[in-house]
């Protein structure tokens, strides 16, 4: 629990909170663009919960995976310029054990800044004034699926981060990641499947469609396989790093 409170107390100090809050307000930014341009060539009486949703569908694939990227890089950053795996090896904590307590604090921020920008696209559709029933299952379940996805590509990140300690190679994962989290909508379904931000596009809950704005179902079942493949995979990876020398 020392350790974990630890890691919180070094996000303060890296500033993380403002990357978080910039990930917030560009998500809603790119949601209230999305939303209000696609409201004003509608026939105003057509627009439907399914025009934010698919807004903000757009907007996580485009900003969670290089913010992610930026966050899980500092955080670890500061370990490899300050020796710190050998001074907290010093102190009885492992290095697995410090990458868990990093996923733990970080993914806090994550999941946190993830849940606030779905409740600002919540509050956007209500201002667009759409008559019909708020679809909170749908909405619940899509923000779930994408807390999921972004919890799983943190910790890539994490332990990409702490491999190569050159963090331009994690930066350009991100971009990467960013490329194929945009694009995954386009791929078959088998090759979505391949990659953690293939998933963003196995989360949407609505699309465009010629005209049309339509709600989907988000491939839950694939959605759950990758939490707790992405969770096996983590916890082995950070076993290995407990049982290796320490890191320079």
């Amino acid at each position: 629990m020392n350790v974990v409170r630890n890691e919180f107390a070094k996000l303060r100090r890296l500033h993380i909170g403002l990357i978080a809050a910039l990930m917030i307000a560009a998500i809603f930014g790119l949601t209230f663009v999305g939303a209000m341009s696609t409201a004003v060539e509608s026939d105003s009486t057509a627009v439907s919960w399914a025009l934010p949703l698919a807004s903000l569908s757009l907007a996580f694939p485009i900003v969670s995976p290089l913010l992610i990227a930026v966050i899980a890089s500092r955080t670890i950053e500061m370990e490899h310029q300050g020796n710190g795996w050998l001074l907290n090896r010093t102190t009885g904590i492992e290095t697995g054990l410090l990458i868990r307590a990093k996923l733990v604090s970080s993914g806090f921020v994550v999941a946190l800044s993830t849940v606030a920008a779905s409740i600002a696209a919540v509050i956007l559709g209500a201002l667009l004034s759409i008559a019909e029933p708020f679809p909170a299952g749908l909405w619940f379940g899509y923000t779930a699926a994408v807390v999921t996805t972004n919890l799983v590509v943190l910790a890539v990140h994490l332990v990409v981060s702490v491999r190569v300690d050159n963090q331009l190679v994690a930066m350009g994962l991100g971009i990467l990641g960013t490329v194929v989290a945009i694009c995954a909508s386009g791929f078959p379904s088998l090759l979505a499947h391949l990659t953690p931000w293939g998933y963003y596009s196995l989360a949407s809950a609505a699309d465009y469609q010629g005209e049309h704005v339509v709600t989907l179902t988000p491939s839950y079942v694939s959605i759950l396989a990758l939490g707790v493949v992405g969770a096996a995979v983590f916890s082995l990876a950070t076993a290995r790093f407990d049982r290796q020398e320490i890191l320079a």
